[in-house]
């Protein structure tokens, strides 16, 4: 493995630095170090080539010169006993041989030749070693000293943030750190997590990156360049510059999600909904039998029916979900469906199986069934499925993939959440890329998609008793993807509303400020690498301020992300300019 870059020359020997000694060890037990702590009494920290050290403060990474390699720890307590605590007086700057003790959480192991990292502790240290603040420069380099040995050198890396303001500690990771086992951007409203989503596909597009972005508000609208493609759907309020207007074809949608959409209820609307899809199925596969799309029942004959049904290769694809057919039939077709199984013969006591009845009666069962799909097919919220002559966003997807485009943004803030628009839209497009990645598309151009607010997509069960459907495009993505090329990248304010099957997926975890105990438990849960030491850092992370965790970083690393050029158009109403009095008069 070849040596980071922030290494200079003559490490392990310049590592520990005589000017970051902070203490010595007191206490050894199989989880943390006790340390006395050398200048517990300074009034600050030391500055040291550019950064500054806090030399025993809470949350800083030190190094442990142990007998057979070094440790690395991080500082997670610092107290006085009990007899000193009055030796603390404000008015001094420094209080001279103060008997402080800090508790260090044992992270990893560092090997004196090659300081590769690895977690867990090869050797335990003994009374008396030496503890010394770890540099910037080691600690941003972190992400490549836990690579596996005999790793290729990293061609490729994505240049985040830095452990401190010196420039020198910038930390990069590698897109296979950060993308291959998916990732999860979490953290409160103003935590920094649209920062962090504009940084990480900032460096993305400086690379022969795949990005899809599903944009849920629109606050991304800021990205320009040759390499980026914008897209919308329906009619947001903000528009990028040379945004496309697109639309959203129902053959994208499958039998579920027209189940989601008109939400049939009772015994009776489900099963003369499925049975029209059918019969639609039919009449587009086999238009002759069908009158101006519709197959006619009442009173009919069922000969040419199932004389159309047994034609070859027509029977597989009528119960197949994804076969299309013409949706705006639908309601003229349910009505069709609402006949007798058979008509009467030659007499009246008599059935003729050979033909439908009439009407059954059961039409009036089903008027609110097509009165709701009435006003979902009319709806604005669906306009750009029902009613759009824009081009279709499956063929701007599949351009995409072949084009030497980065980044494709699709504005979803125009699509309202009326009918549950939003939620049934997104998950049409999540289905269709792990379709594309199913059948090998993505195996040479492996795609990135990047979920803005996706506490609003997934694990959502959209219908009623009688006929639910799950809205899981994305969980399986999260599931299956990474396998055909297909990654995914989720931001959420939310994580409690993601489920912990999702979030167990997420080989990487960047976590900002979370402040509610719910949000951290789920983190816990999700990502086993994490205790309870870790997570108590969450809630006072600074904005901009993250903590990266997951698989493939077993010690959980705080940076500060640099700021995005393009930066999110997240910002709300200005009240003093819009509230302020024109004129000073009354």
């Amino acid at each position: 493995m070849s040596r980071p870059s922030n290494i200079e020359e003559g490490f392990p020997r310049g590592l520990l630095r005589p000017e970051l000694f902070i203490g010595v060890l007191s206490s050894v037990s199989a989880q943390a170090v006790r340390f006395n702590l050398n200048d517990a009494g300074s009034p600050s920290g030391a500055h040291f080539l550019g950064g500054r050290y806090g030399k025993g403060e809470v949350g800083e990474f030190v190094l442990i010169e142990g007998q057979i390699n070094l440790l690395l720890g991080r500082v997670v307590e610092i107290h006085l006993p009990e007899s000193e605590r009055r030796s603390v007086d404000a008015s001094h700057s420094k209080v001279m041989d103060l008997d402080a003790v800090g508790t260090i959480q044992l992270l990893g192991s560092v090997a004196m030749d090659s300081l590769r990292v690895t977690a867990g502790v090869e050797s335990y240290p003994r009374l008396g070693d030496r503890v010394h603040a770890a540099p910037h420069n080691f600690v941003a380099d972190l992400p490549s000293l836990m690579e596996p040995e005999g790793s290729p050198e990293s061609k490729v890396l994505l240049r985040l943030g830095s452990i401190d303001v010196a420039l020198e500690s910038a930390v990069s990771i590698r897109p296979e750190k950060l993308f291959g086992r998916h990732c999860a951007i979490l953290g409160t409203t103003g935590g920094g997590k649209s920062w962090t989503t504009a940084r990480i596909i900032e460096e993305c597009l400086k690379h022969k990156a795949k990005i899809i972005l599903l944009d849920a508000t629109g606050e991304y609208r800021g990205f320009s360049g040759p390499f980026v493609t914008h897209s919308h759907l329906g009619s947001p309020v903000n528009t990028a510059t040379g945004s496309l207007a697109r639309s959203l074809p129902p053959t994208c949608f499958v039998e579920s999600d027209f189940i989601a959409l008109f939400e049939p209820a009772g015994k009776v609307q489900g099963p003369k909904m499925r049975a029209a899809m059918r019969s639609l199925r039919l009449a587009k596969l086999v238009p002759g039998v069908a009158t101006n799309g519709v197959i006619k029942k009442v009173d009919q004959s069922k000969v040419p029916v199932i004389a159309a049904e047994q034609q070859p290769g027509v029977a597989a694809k009528l119960d197949d979900p994804r076969q299309e057919f013409d949706v705006s039939k639908l309601i003229a077709q349910i009505e069709q469906e609402c006949v007798y199984p058979d008509g009467f013969g030659a007499t009246r006591g008599s059935k003729d199986t050979t033909k439908w009845g009439g009407d059954s009666g059961e039409v009036s069962y089903c008027l609110s069934l097509m009165s709701r799909i009435s006003a979902v097919l009319t709806s604005p919220s669906f306009a750009c499925v029902f009613n759009s002559p824009d081009p279709a966003l499956t063929t701007a997807i599949g351009d995409f993939v072949a084009n030497d485009k980065r980044l494709l943004r699709i504005c979803l803030s125009g699509v309202a959440y009326e009918f549950k628009a939003r939620e049934i839209v997104a998950n049409v497009i999540g289905r269709h890329l792990l379709n594309m990645a199913r059948a090998g598309r993505l195996a040479t151009s492996p795609v990135v998609v990047v979920v803005d607010e996706a506490h609003n997509f997934l694990g959502r069960q959209i219908g009623g008793e009688d006929a639910v459907a799950r809205l899981d495009a994305f969980e399986l993505i999260a599931k299956e993807g990474r396998k055909f090329g297909l990654n995914i990248c989720l931001t959420t304010q939310r994580p409690r509303d993601i489920t912990e099957g999702v979030l167990s997926q997420m080989g990487t975890l960047v976590v900002h400020r979370l402040t509610n105990d719910r949000d951290r438990e789920v983190v816990e849960r999700a990502c086993g690498e994490i205790d309870r030491s870790a997570s108590s850092f969450l809630p006072n992370l600074k904005p901009g301020e993250a903590a990266i965790i997951g698989a493939d970083f077993p010690i959980p690393l705080t940076i500060q992300i640099f700021p995005p050029e393009a930066q999110p158009k997240s910002e709300g109403p200005n009240y003093q300019e819009c509230w302020k009095l024109d004129s000073l008069a009354p």
